[in-house]
């Protein structure tokens, strides 16, 4: 039996290690590397990439992507996409989802790992049709989290609803490395025998049980899992690619890597790692294991920035409080998983809950929205107590929240005309409108300097 493997690197490690923040040039030089060492694929845009390439390395996310595709020929390109959310943290009416998902593929992308973060599917129906209409790989991804009403039943009903969607293969997506050797057996067992459609899983080596959790995956029939190159795993990121693929090759399955390769691969990238460390990018904090997360159930890339937020208001001390507010604001939003944008609006509140001495004394716009029905079904009972307080006699919303969105995309186009230059541009602002407007009229600005700088030295 073949375990695909898909290396993480170019995304959710750094995302998980260094809040995003690894530039293309830092990487560009390993790609011909990296696409010959016979990867399933290479996770390398999606998740956090999109914004804090506009934001804090000055990029253009999609040439980053063309920039990828360009060197990598050979291996598939990966990315994640929250569904209805596309790469943000709320609901896009239904044309900018296709447009997205068009020009992802178009600009290079072959899977594209999509997923709702209420794991309520209505809300990446529209993704994954027009993933398979624009002959991409659609992969259905399940949040996995641990709470009262998550259970083996309940997984098999969400990936009988993924397959009768259509989607190509399935994610198991534990975002919190909380999914125990005997859960990810259980669970890829009652899949298989649920679905026929390949199962894949990711995972993180947060609570040290990743790479256990892996093995006992694969025994259980699971086609591919997501690691990183050593240089850039364990703590908050995946376990290491290295080691898996040694450990599986000993026990008769075959991984189709190149271990020259590989370490090719972890030596160019361990001078990155110290670079990173000496810059105070890469906490220690993130590299060990906490097994509290086992109980907290918070995510590495959800962890990482909130230490950094944390650390921005000189209030580190306060970890350990809102680490432990964390499942109670997760109770009270009926057992949501923590995943983006959930983990970010779970994190937040229950970081304002403790720094402001009384839960709920201010409510963050996302959780209101959430709390309206915007975000999809909550897996489990909202407190009721909790939505009088913040919503009052405010009607909660009952169907598809995306279904009262009017189009916008050409509005968009036409609004931006003489800034944006093509479509992926309107993109960007419709994601990240703030953010988005600095960098392309910092790029007119820059191009126009270069331009005065020509004709003068002419």
């Amino acid at each position: 039996m073949k375990v695909n493997f898909t290396e993480t690197v170019l995304r959710d490690s750094n995302q998980s290690l260094i809040a995003t923040r690894m530039p293309f040039e830092d990487f560009e030089p390993i790609l011909g590397a990296l696409d010959k060492a016979g990867y399933y694929s290479l996770e390398c845009w999606g998740g956090a990439t999109f914004d804090s390439c506009l934001r804090y390395l000055n990029e253009d996310p999609w040439e980053r992507l063309r920039k990828i595709k360009a060197k990598v020929k050979n291996t598939r390109l990966q990315m994640l996409m929250r569904g209805q959310n596309i790469l943000g943290y709320k609901h896009y009416a239904d044309d900018v989802v296709r447009k997205f998902v068009r020009h992802s593929i178009e600009n290079g992308i072959d899977i594209l790992r999509i997923f709702d973060a209420l794991n309520d599917f209505r809300n990446i129906e529209v993704a994954v049709d027009e993933t398979l209409k624009c002959k991409g790989h659609a992969q259905g991804a399940i949040c996995y989290t641990l709470s009262p009403i998550h259970n083996l039943e309940n997984y098999a009903k969400l990936g009988k609803q993924l397959e009768n969607m259509g989607v190509n293969s399935i994610c198991i997506k534990d975002m919190a490395g909380i999914m125990s050797p005997k859960e990810a057996y259980d669970l890829v067992k009652t899949l298989k025998e649920s679905v026929k459609l390949p199962v894949y899983l990711h995972t993180h080596s947060t609570t040290g049980l990743a790479p256990m959790t892996y093995l006992k995956a694969v025994e259980a029939g699971c086609d591919g899992i997501d690691t990183a190159i050593s240089a850039f795993s364990g703590g908050t990121s995946q376990p290491s690619t290295e080691t898996l693929n040694y450990s599986l090759i000993q026990f008769g399955y075959t991984t189709g890597l190149d271990e020259k390769a590989l370490k090719t691969i972890n030596d160019y990238f361990k001078p990155i790692k110290d670079k990173y460390i000496d810059m105070g990018l890469l906490d220690s904090f993130v590299l060990g294991t906490d097994t509290d997360a086992l109980v907290y159930q918070v995510p590495g890339g959800m962890l990482s920035n909130l230490i950094a937020q944390l650390k921005q208001q000189n209030a580190m001390d306060k970890l350990d409080e809102v680490l432990k507010e964390t499942p109670r604001v997760r109770k009270d939003l009926g057992y949501p998983p923590l995943v983006t944008p959930m983990s970010q609006m779970v994190g937040v509140q229950a970081a304002t809950n403790v720094l402001l001495g009384e839960r709920y004394k201010n409510v963050s716009k996302e959780v209101k929205a959430y709390l309206r029905g915007e975000y999809g079904k909550a897996p489990g009972e909202v407190d009721p107590e909790l939505v009088k307080k913040v919503l009052g006699d405010e009607k909660q919303i009952a169907g598809r929240f995306a279904d009262t969105l009017e189009p916008v995309f050409d509005c968009f186009k036409e609004q931006l005309k003489g800034l944006a230059k093509n479509d992926e541009d309107v993109l960007s602002y419709i994601a990240f409108p703030q953010i988005a407007e600095k960098f392309l009229q910092d790029r007119e600005e820059c191009a126009a300097t270069k331009v005065t700088y020509t004709i003068t030295k002419v």
